[in-house]
């Protein structure tokens, strides 16, 4: 009887450890090609660590941020939402920033709200510690 308990035990924790090495792999692999490419303001931020709610409030800040600088994307790309499933994909228009360019928009960004300048915080850890 021990000695089942024990291989269950060693089963669950290696089952826990593989899951945390594939969400580890993940979010470097994310973060290795945010550091090669251009890539969406949203994709830069999560790849940064931050929430996914968050992180699409605070690239919508970025945007506009954007905007007040006059600063362009490095790319701009049409893709197919398949989210949505069967024949109703839409194409969209996405833009790609580098990271140079998201820490230029980061250094303007003036957040109020608390949870935004923490997220603020990690994005420039992440952008400026990759030129």
């Amino acid at each position: 009887m021990q000695k089942s308990a024990i291989r269950r035990e060693r089963r669950t924790t290696r089952r826990t450890l593989r899951s945390e090495l594939r969400r580890r792999t993940a979010a470097h692999r994310l973060a290795a090609s945010c550091r090669r490419r251009p890539r969406s303001l949203t994709t830069v931020a999560l790849a940064a660590g931050i929430a996914k709610d968050t992180a699409a409030s605070v690239a919508g800040a970025l945007r506009s941020v954007a905007k007040r600088l006059a600063l362009t994307p490095a790319t701009t790309a049409r893709t197919r939402r398949t989210v949505a499933g069967g024949r109703a994909r839409r194409t969209h228009t996405v833009t790609r920033w580098t990271l140079a360019q998201v820490a230029r928009l980061v250094a303007a960004y003036r957040p109020r709200k608390a949870e935004y300048k923490a997220a603020v915080a990690l994005l420039a850890a992440f952008a400026g510690g990759a030129r």
